[in-house]
């Protein structure tokens, strides 16, 4: 748990020391994103070490519509991933990532870098999800878990935002609603199902919600993200912070192909008592608009 929480400092720190001021933006609308398709397959005849073929494919987009007038910013981000492994010895295709975040942040000048916000942030995942086992025949059977919409989480409110540009900036939300949403059917006793008791399909939270988004290049062809979002719930085991640390990396080769590394790590006691981990590494061809 520690090295996790240290990674996550030491990245957020040496963007810091390596970020730089930019130009000051131009007024309007300003959009930009990337669409990226990861392909792996592998494949094993007579291979005496021994080999299982597979296939693999990931799909995703990271999409930016930031708006500026006057006193007035406005800024919204789309992350959305998906994809899905097929291996010879396994019964099903199974997912290696589904992603869909919507996070929308509005701010009016304070004073300097401040201003007074108000940010929305909604997140969900797009297909059923399973646990697999094996049947006592050894038979490689599943479960279903989650779903669109279960669990979903929809988290609001106001606070204060610093942002020196598109690429640096902290909010601070110290009366944040959260409202966590899912199938009824799903919910188990204890509380036990991402916290929704038995029986219900919501539960609602208050609490202190903090961001920040850091982007930055750190050669030329290659960026890199690192989003950190932290939350307490006031009502519920406030000293349980929930964590969720983001950094995805991209190294263009040219216009059409990349190589791209996301690492996301979350603790949410209400879902895994511990820490989340997923990273998808790969070459990939890779759009921008």
């Amino acid at each position: 748990m520690k090295k996790v929480i240290i990674f996550a400092t030491i990245a957020l720190s040496c963007t810091f020391a390596f970020s730089q001021e930019k130009e000051a933006t131009k007024e309007g609308w300003h959009k930009s994103g990337n669409i990226i398709l990861l392909f792996n397959q592998s494949a094993f005849s007579d291979w005496v070490t021994g080999g299982e073929n597979t296939i693999a494919g990931n799909l995703g987009v990271n999409y930016d519509f930031n708006y500026l007038k006057g006193a007035i910013t406005w800024d919204n981000k789309i992350q959305a991933s998906y994809g899905l492994t097929k291996s010879k010895n396994s019964e099903f295709e199974k997912k290696n990532d589904d992603r869909f975040e919507f996070n929308s942040l509005i701010g009016k000048k304070a004073k300097g870098d401040w201003y007074y916000s108000a940010f929305l942030n909604f997140k969900t995942q797009f297909t059923k999800g399973y646990v697999y086992a094996k049947d006592i025949a050894g038979k490689e059977i599943r479960t279903q878990y989650t779903n669109i919409m279960s669990p979903a989480n929809l988290t609001f409110g106001p606070g204060m935002l610093w942002k020196k540009s598109d690429d640096l900036k902290f909010n601070f939300a110290p009366l944040t609603s959260k409202v966590i949403f899912v199938d009824k059917d799903f919910t188990l006793p204890n509380d036990a199902y991402f916290g929704v008791e038995e029986g219900e399909s919501t539960k609602y939270e208050l609490g202190f919600y903090a961001s920040s988004y850091v982007k930055l290049g750190l050669m030329e062809n290659v960026s890199m993200e690192n989003i950190l979002n932290l939350y307490s719930n006031y009502l519920e085991d406030p000293q349980n912070v929930d964590i969720d640390y983001t950094m995805n990396l991209v190294m263009k080769i040219n216009k059409y192909l990349s190589a791209n590394l996301t690492f996301q790590t979350i603790y949410d006691d209400n879902a895994f008592e511990g820490f989340q981990m997923r990273e998808v590494f790969g070459l990939g061809v890779n759009y921008g608009f």
